[in-house]
C-alpha cells in the first residue's frame, strides 16, 4: 500500500468514526507512529483533518471547532427541552457534579433557584453563573484551564474531585455508541469525567439525538455506567429495551 493509499484509507476511517488514533493507524498499516504523524500533518495542511493529541478528527465536523457560544446555539431548542427534563430530576439539598458542556450549562440554568444545592464542576461558565445564587454552594475544581471551552482539567482537577461525593452527576458527552460507549472529543477532560463518575451515586447523561451512533475521540466509559440518558427524538421500543438490558433508562 502506498502512502497516498494509506491517506485515503485514513480519510475513509474519519468519515466512518469521526476520529482516528496514531497508535491504531500504526498497527493497521504496520508502519511507525512517526510515519503516521507525517501523514496526518500533510493531510491537515490540505484541510482534510484536524490533529489533536494522539490522533486526528475530521475537519468536516464543525462542532469540534466551534467556540462555547456557537455550540450553545447548535440544537438549542432540543438541548433546552433536555435541560428541563434533567432539572426536574434534581431534589433540594442535592450535591450535584456537572462536567463542562453546553448541555450541562443549559441544565444548570434550569435548576430551581430556591433549592439549596451543592454544585461541583470543572466548568468555569457554570461556576461563574452559579456563584451568583446564595442558595448554591459552588466548588470549581482547579487544574489547567482550557480557555476556548472554559473548563479545568488535569491531575489537580482529578485529585480534588476524589475528595467529594455527589448524589447526582449530570454528564455531557459527544458520542454514544453501543460498542465504544460514551466518548468526548477532549482526551484531557475524559479523566475528569471518569473521576466524576466514580464519585457519584447516580449518573444522568444529557445528550441530544445527534450524539447517538457517534464515536468521538476519547472514551469516558461503557454505556452501562449510566443510570439515565435524557435525550430528544423518538426511539423504538426495541432500542429502549436494549438500553434497559444495560441497566440504563432512556428518557425522551
Amino acid at each position: 500500500m502506498t502512502a497516498e493509499q494509506r491517506k485515503q484509507k485514513i480519510s475513509e476511517l474519519l468519515k466512518e468514526n469521526d476520529s482516528v488514533r496514531v497508535t491504531e493507524l500504526s498497527r493497521l498499516f504496520d508502519v511507525s507512529e512517526v510515519t503516521i504523524r507525517s501523514y496526518l500533518e500533510d493531510m491537515e495542511k490540505k484541510g482534510l483533518l484536524s490533529r489533536v493529541h494522539g490522533g486526528a478528527v475530521s475537519s468536516y465536523k464543525p462542532y469540534y471547532s466551534m467556540n462555547l457560544n456557537q455550540r450553545l446555539e447548535t440544537n438549542q431548542k432540543e438541548k433546552v427541552e433536555i435541560a428541563e427534563r434533567v432539572a426536574a430530576m434534581i431534589c433540594p439539598n442535592d450535591t450535584i457534579m456537572l462536567n463542562a458542556g453546553t448541555t450541562t450549562l443549559l441544565v444548570f440554568r434550569k435548576f430551581p433557584a430556591d433549592y439549596n444545592l451543592s454544585i461541583v464542576t470543572n466548568s468555569i461558565s457554570i461556576a461563574l453563573e452559579a456563584s451568583g445564587n446564595p442558595n448554591y454552594n459552588v466548588i470549581l475544581v482547579g487544574g489547567a484551564v482550557n480557555t476556548k471551552y472554559q473548563f479545568t482539567y488535569g491531575n489537580d482537577a482529578v485529585k480534588q474531585l476524589r475528595k467529594y461525593h455527589a448524589d447526582k452527576l449530570i454528564l455531557s458527552v459527544d458520542g454514544i455508541d453501543k460498542e465504544r460507549g460514551f466518548t468526548t472529543y477532549y482526551n484531557k477532560e475524559s479523566d475528569v469525567d471518569i473521576a466524576m463518575l466514580e464519585q457519584s451515586d447516580t449518573c444522568i447523561v444529557a445528550a441530544d439525538r445527534s450524539k447517538f451512533g457517534h464515536k468521538a475521540f476519547a472514551k469516558i466509559s461503557d454505556i452501562s455506567v449510566a443510570d439515565y440518558i435524557v435525550t430528544n427524538g423518538s426511539f423504538s421500543d426495541e432500542a429502549k429495551e436494549e438500553f434497559q438490558t444495560l441497566g440504563v433508562t432512556l428518557l425522551t
